[in-house]
């Protein structure tokens, strides 16, 4: 059972994804519980590929192409996690802010998010303060993740934290800021919660502060 789990991680690292579909198919046909396959197979790889990513030791497309792996084997264990009652750990509501139409690096911030168990709800690019209110409010998201690539419309964070306080739900959002442009010392200056500085780093910070916020750690 292990040696299956072990390679649908080494396949997904390698991006295998017709692979990683046919190990994912064989291992439920094996009675390996889709939970297991999960969290021992497809998150462990992309956990791998995360790290790496971190330390520049694989690139954009590398992460593009094992998470199309972990889609793929994701999408064949949907209908089983689905039966045996696994949730995700939590609900994150993304976009790339207004008047901002980059979209690369909120797609990998998309990408570790899943991989971490984390359910994405992408709003897409050039997304206005009242569209991540309302999707936070109607989906009833842990956390608001905010992409900018552009020094121009990094202010649309700010609007957005903003939106947040005026609506009254600012205590119950996690407002996470990144993009090459943000800093640190900007997310403190608009009242954000979270400032990440890659995909990786924004995957991690996102599943610690939603397990804080429901009380698992």
């Amino acid at each position: 059972m292990n040696q299956i789990l072990t390679e649908i991680s080494e396949q997904l690292q390698k991006g295998k994804a017709k692979i990683v579909k046919e190990l994912v198919t064989q291992a439920l046909e094996a009675g390996v519980a889709a939970a297991d396959i999960l969290q021992e197979g497809l998150m462990p790889g992309m956990d791998v590929i995360a790290e790496k990513f971190k330390n520049n030791e694989v690139f954009v497309p590398e992460v593009l192409i094992a998470a199309r792996a972990m889609n793929m084997g994701a999408e064949v264990l949907k209908p089983h996690l689905a039966e045996g009652g696994v949730r995700a750990i939590g609900k994150a509501i993304i976009g790339t802010v207004r008047g901002d139409l980059h979209d690369i690096g909120k797609n990998l911030v998309r990408m570790m998010l899943e991989g971490k168990g984390i359910e994405a709800v992408d709003l897409g690019v050039d997304v206005a303060p009242e569209r991540f209110l309302e999707a936070f409010q109607a989906e009833q998201a842990d956390i608001v993740v905010l992409s900018a690539l552009l020094t121009t419309t990094m202010g649309e964070m700010a609007n957005t934290v903003d939106a947040f306080i005026k609506a009254g739900v600012r205590d119950g959002a996690v407002i996470m800021v990144g993009g090459a442009p943000v800093t640190q010392g900007f997310c403190d200056s608009i009242g954000a919660d979270i400032y990440a500085a890659d995909a990786a780093s924004a995957a991690d910070a996102a599943k610690a502060a939603i397990l804080q916020k429901r009380g698992v750690v």
